[in-house]
């Protein structure tokens, strides 16, 4: 991470908020999507969109949390358009069942803010046999985006504007597996490793947008994918480690980034001008940056690509 007060390219620091970088943006007309958005900086990024005119469904697992949330930003913006939808990432069913709902409401979708997350939890395997860090992270995600892409594509070509998938990494990606990606071993508890599995599941988010990007550029598709890493905000993500809240509760105000703050970097990705056209790349404090080597390694993510399609049971499309 940059100094909070160094400014790069775009005029942004990290000490810009979602509202400080949407400033003047008219997202009218835009419909988006936020996963895991009943808390952190899925909530915030949820108010942020709103604020600026977007419609915004909320896709949450819990959906009387998604409700509170909605009516809490309907009190401070009334004129807010936001759904909520039901989505559990860990489950390929609810996936399913989300994206085929969607597409009954007949929504167009504009931009897919692929945020939720967890982080460092005990191994444990999903309700379809898969990690739970890999499942939930990536693998949900994977299959959330191919299964609405035909939307986005029909989309982005009858209101000739450009869709942008945002996908929620983080800096905890150059802490995965010396391998990268453990194709062999995503469900060996033996050797398993809360952070690095953890770190792992945030590679595959790089590779996931450098590899739709590659995709997108080959078809000709007026879509832009780009991943990122928001700053360390104090969330409930480690409530798996409790040392580690403990010691970011005492000194967070000096070295962490607030939520308004950590959500800034999506926000900017998903509705600045300066973002139109940029594609396949890694972005922090409101700046394009540069992930791992491995993040950029087009074999492997062409490879995590046909690995997730068969775990996930789509075909090449």
């Amino acid at each position: 991470m940059w100094p909070f007060w160094w400014k790069g390219a775009s005029g942004f620091s990290a000490r810009s908020t979602a509202e400080e970088v949407t400033h003047g943006i008219d997202g009218t007309g835009l419909t988006a999507i936020v996963t895991g958005a009943s808390s952190g900086i899925g909530e915030e990024t949820t108010r942020v969109l709103a604020l600026r005119g977007v419609h915004v469904v909320m896709a949450v697992r819990n959906i009387d949390s998604g409700n509170q949330v909605r009516e809490k930003i309907l009190k401070e913006i009334p004129e807010a358009k936001i759904d909520v939808m039901k989505l559990d990432l860990s489950s390929m069913a609810s996936v399913r069942s989300f994206a085929s709902e969607y597409k009954s409401l007949n929504h167009p979708l504009n931009l897919l803010i692929n945020n939720a997350g967890i982080m460092a939890c005990p191994f444990t395997l999903s309700s379809d046999n898969i990690e739970l860090q890999f499942a939930t992270n990536h693998l949900g995600h994977f299959l959330l985006t191919n299964l609405l892409l035909e939307t986005m594509k029909k989309t982005a070509n009858e209101s000739n504007r450009e869709g942008r998938i945002v996908i929620v990494s983080s800096e905890g990606h150059r802490f995965a597996y010396r391998e990268g990606v453990r194709f062999d071993k995503i469900n060996d508890e033996a050797s398993y490793n809360t952070l690095q599995a953890y770190g792992q599941s945030k590679l595959c988010n790089i590779l996931h947008a450098t590899e739709l990007a590659r995709q997108f550029k080959e078809q000709g598709v007026n879509i832009t994918a780009n991943s990122l890493h928001p700053g360390s905000i104090m969330t409930n993500l480690l409530r798996y480690h409790s040392f580690i809240n403990t010691i970011g509760n005492a000194v967070g105000k000096y070295v962490l980034k607030s939520i308004p703050q950590g959500a800034a970097t999506t926000c900017y990705a998903a509705l600045h001008p300066q973002a139109k056209r940029v594609s396949g790349e890694y972005l922090m404090d409101n700046n394009i940056s540069n992930p791992h080597s491995q993040g950029k390694d087009k074999d492997l993510a062409k490879k995590l690509w046909e690995f997730s399609l068969t775990l996930t049971g789509e075909e090449e499309s």
